[in-house]
């Protein structure tokens, strides 16, 4: 199965925005993308609707990572993904141009919050994106392999449409 994660231009544009605010202690800012989801011949198509930025006091002061959520930032995008029936991707950002990996810390942390979500909005897809300057990558959780696969295609939605297939492939 493909996926495809679609966003508007502008949407991608208050993202960047918003990740490059500084916080009082933590290296980088984290958030949530809330999504719809529409289904495709050749798979699934994710459509970004609601960026949803982690609250201030939500983040913990952890100096071994760029950013860390509390459990109470984990739980606001649980109440979100029920309460809107949405698919939900976490999302950061590293700074730097090119193509974006998830470190280990990312891959680790992802791996124990986002099957959460399938619990409050079962028979969605959730994952995780990050972001560099010019380039997303990102995956999302296959509830039947219990496994992440890698997001295949994006496209910003704009002038001009930009589609860039993920790299890793």
């Amino acid at each position: 199965m493909r996926a495809t994660f679609k966003l508007k231009q502008d949407l991608l544009i208050e993202v960047h925005r918003d990740l490059s605010r500084p916080h009082a202690f933590a290296a980088e800012r984290v958030a949530f993308m809330a999504c719809r989801l529409a289904a495709t011949p050749r798979g699934i198509c994710i459509l970004a609707k609601n960026y949803l930025p982690v609250d201030e006091t939500h983040y913990e002061d952890d100096p071994t990572v760029g950013a860390m959520m509390g459990s109470s930032a984990i739980r606001a995008a649980l109440e979100y993904a029920f309460n809107h029936k949405a698919a939900m991707f976490h999302i950061h950002r590293h700074d730097h141009h090119g193509a974006p990996r998830f470190s280990a810390v990312d891959e680790r942390e992802a791996a124990r919050f986002v099957p959460d979500f399938l619990k409050v909005a079962p028979g969605l897809v959730h994952g995780a994106l990050v972001l560099s300057y010019d380039r997303i990558h990102g995956q999302w959780w296959n509830p039947t392999t219990r496994t992440f696969r890698s997001i295949d295609e994006y496209v910003t939605v704009g002038f001009p449409i930009i589609t860039q297939k993920d790299s890793s492939r």
